[in-house]
């Protein structure tokens, strides 16, 4: 099997509440490039990646140039054993992992289907039916936080994830942690993401706050030292996310002691290949799992479930189910959430088929 083409259309997501964070980040309307391999068996393989502006060092715009400049690599290439073909990128074209992120989602999509095999199979096997979910609470008024808390859990949901730092009032952050803690109850998870957008100064006074509570605060500051003073001050759990993107990066929060939890983000990595291998050092390290991606639809979410469901459930603390924040829907048979879980997609390879005619006229055709 060879690959024969690469298509790539960019896909406007428009968020069903618009998504507020620190520093003045907001998510509304986000392009998603969704990238289609074709080959000569009559397969075809699917990826996605949605970066935020703001976000991390990455462009929606820059994918279909990254792409067009690794064609060579991919076309006439033999798709089974994606690592292989993601070295040979590597080589090609160093950096871009946002880029890279589609490419191999689809890599993985079309050597599962290949094996007439769930990509979960691929991954480690099945390890979990399904998994929990957390709902992410965007950053605007305490009160109105605190309702969207208790609506997500009326829905079964037992994770909260409030974001903080919009407004630039710690005391305001104090209240929104207090106000959904109380709104949610005893036992389920809450924890507090300012997005890299607190001095380490702030952070400490609203962790300090809120010391009394059973609270997680999520990348405080921009830095993982920063990070490591504000636990030291407050003694809270930590996650990290924007810091955490390569084994390197891992290695040094754990060190920092930062990483009760970590978001493994599959664009933020390079893909399913380079976020497995994390998922496996952090099997190791002892840290728990956020499996998802920064933002897009039901590609990407697809894959993220089919990981998340080959990991140890000890390990897994919550998935994402983006294609529930946006619309449109790129693949509407994708599975939705149940009950505060969600499963990954059933069939082989990724389980999603987007409708070619339904994403419209492509950005890109190569080859």
């Amino acid at each position: 099997m060879k690959i024969t083409r690469i298509s790539l259309w960019h896909v406007p997501l428009t968020s069903h509440t618009a998504y507020h964070m620190a520093e003045g980040k907001t998510c509304s309307t986000v392009e998603s490039v969704v990238l289609a391999l074709d080959t000569d068996a009559g397969l075809t393989g699917w990826g996605e990646v949605c970066p935020i502006p703001h976000y991390l060092p990455a462009y929606a715009r820059g994918v279909v140039p990254a792409v067009e400049e690794m064609a060579p690599v991919l076309l006439g290439a033999e798709p089974v054993g994606p690592e292989a073909v993601m070295a040979k990128l590597d080589h090609w074209l160093q950096g871009h992992p946002y880029a890279k992120s589609a490419i191999d989602i689809a890599l993985w999509d079309l050597t599962a289907q290949a094996a007439n095999l769930p990509l979960h199979a691929l991954l480690g096997g099945r390890r979990q039916a399904d998994m929990p979910l957390y709902h992410s609470i965007t950053c605007v008024a305490p009160e109105e936080m605190a309702r969207i808390a208790r609506e997500a859990q009326e829905s079964g949901i037992t994770q909260f994830q409030v974001k903080l730092g919009a407004d630039l009032d710690w005391l305001a952050d104090v209240a929104r942690l207090r106000l959904v803690r109380e709104a949610v109850g005893d036992g389920p998870l809450v924890y507090g993401d300012w997005n890299c957008g607190a001095t380490s100064l702030d952070a400490s006074r609203v962790g300090r706050a809120v010391a009394d509570l059973d609270i997680m605060l999520e990348q405080p500051c921009a830095t993982i030292e920063d990070c490591a003073r504000v636990r030291a001050a407050c003694g809270l759990p930590m996650k990290l996310d924007e810091n955490a993107h390569d084994t390197a990066s891992l290695l040094a929060g754990h060190a920092a002691g930062v990483m009760d939890a970590v978001a493994i983000k599959l664009s933020k990595f390079g893909g399913l290949s380079a976020s497995r291998r994390a998922r496996d050092l952090c099997l190791h390290l002892g840290a728990r799992m956020c499996i998802e991606d920064t933002w897009g639809s039901d590609i990407t979410t697809a894959a993220l479930l089919h990981l998340g469901a080959s990991t140890d459930p000890l390990r897994v603390l919550n998935v994402c189910d983006l294609s529930h924040y946006v619309s449109p829907r790129l693949a509407p048979e994708a599975p939705q959430r149940r009950h505060g879980r969600i499963a990954p997609p059933e069939g082989p390879g990724l389980g999603v088929r987007p409708d070619r005619e339904a994403l419209g006229a492509p950005a890109s055709v190569i080859g």
